[in-house]
């Protein structure tokens, strides 16, 4: 079993594309964002619905193939662990944000009838 401390497990929805860059190391890092959404009725009866927004950063291979066979909308269950880092601004001011760095994906929904080709799919 790996690592407990740390670890993310979420299913989602992709709010975008996911974007790949080559670094200057030669290395390749993909970032999108993933939507996870729960609906609950309040005292007065009102159907509340509740999205929270994830970044995830995902390295190398995984970065890869997400970049290619990902698209925005898609539903994916996701495993990772949490980042927090901070940066600086050009104007100089501090901003943190926390991601998940991607440890595997799964894809819970055929993108494609090529990819059933590609890969063994069950209907």
């Amino acid at each position: 079993m790996k690592n407990l401390r740390n670890s993310v497990n979420l299913i989602g929805r992709l709010g975008q594309d996911p974007i790949l860059k080559d670094l200057n190391n030669g290395k390749t890092v993909a970032t999108f964002s993933v939507a996870t959404s729960e609906s609950y009725y309040n005292v007065q009866g009102e159907k509340i619905e509740d999205t929270q927004w994830h970044h995830v950063v995902a390295w190398g291979k995984p970065g890869e193939i997400a970049a290619q066979y990902l698209k925005k909308g898609q539903e994916v269950a996701i495993e990772g662990k949490l980042i927090h880092r901070s940066y600086e601004t050009g104007s100089g001011e501090r901003k943190y944000i926390t991601e998940i760095n991607l440890n595997s994906i799964l894809m819970l929904v055929v993108i494609s009838v090529g990819l059933c080709q590609s890969f063994r799919c069950y209907y």
